[in-house]
């Protein structure tokens, strides 16, 4: 059985799509509709822009996104058994699997990443990749730290990254380090995602999902959440909202996808960072 999978935030690279636009006219299509939706030229900042120009979180979701979509629509015989994405890709992993349109998935992808900017300016907050560690150790040090730091994505066994405010951050890596974790490594984001300081954006994206039209999709897509497979329309809503302020459970999704029968996970999006993580769970 096949299984595809979609990257998050943190893929990007300067010049991502561009070979999919010159090859595929449904690219070159899709490519301008995103112009349209998003009201700024997010193709020419994909192909041509900096870095930093990449690293805007307004940019940076829906650049992932489109390019993850382009993948699977440019994909021959893509017929997958069961879909997930990582965090963002998850949005890519409904479009692809037929649960929502591309104008709809674009604009609730871009509706999320600016209210995750807002929760960013809000709050000083960050997150940590923790290396090392089994993963109870990792939720037994922070539940000890005060302030707010939580396990954010579980990606891989011995790879879990924590979420939460600066101090609480700080401190935990130090805790972390203590109790012999390989490394514990401030990484350079603007706040914390998947933990409760997403809470204002939870709110501003509940009424943007709730308006989105959800259909069954082809296949079970596996959702963060819970790492289970779903393909009822409003518990697929239900679960894409908890996913902000919730952690992102790729190792426990990976694991149940190949108990489910996935024995091929091809990745559709920029970069091959899930392969990785995949090779390491099974």
């Amino acid at each position: 059985m096949k299984a595809y999978v979609f990257p998050g935030q943190g893929a990007q690279f300067t010049g991502m799509g561009k070979d999919l636009y010159e090859n595929f006219p449904i690219a070159k299509e899709m490519f301008e509709k995103g112009n349209d939706i998003l009201g700024f030229n997010i193709k020419e900042i994909m192909f041509s822009g900096s870095a930093d120009d990449l690293k805007q979180t307004k940019v940076t979701q829906p650049a992932i996104f489109i390019h993850s979509v382009v993948a699977a629509a440019t994909t021959e015989n893509f017929k997958p058994d069961m879909v997930a994405g990582h965090s963002l890709g998850e949005f890519s992993a409904l479009v692809a699997a037929g649960a929502m349109s591309f104008e709809d998935g674009l604009r609730l992808v871009s509706t999320r990443a600016m209210a995750m900017q807002k929760c960013c300016e809000k709050t000083p907050s960050t997150m940590a990749a923790v290396l090392g560690l089994p993963d109870e150790k990792v939720e037994e040090i922070c539940a000890t730290v005060e302030g707010l730091v939580r396990p954010a994505n579980y990606n891989c066994p011995g790879q879990l990254v924590i979420s939460g405010t600066i101090e609480s951050v700080n401190n935990a890596c130090a805790l972390l380090k203590e109790a012999g974790a390989k490394r514990a490594l401030v990484l350079p984001v603007g706040g914390a995602f998947h933990s409760p300081l997403m809470e204002d954006a939870r709110i501003e994206l509940a009424e943007a999902i709730q308006k989105a039209h959800i259909n069954t999709p082809v296949c079970p897509i596996y959702q963060n959440v819970d790492a289970k497979p779903s393909t009822a329309p409003e518990i697929i809503k239900e679960k894409l909202l908890k996913q902000l302020t919730s952690p992102v459970r790729w190792t426990q999704t990976v694991l149940n996808m190949h108990n489910d029968g996935a024995l091929e996970f091809i990745e559709l999006g920029p970069g091959n960072v899930l392969q990785g993580l995949i090779k390491k769970c099974i």
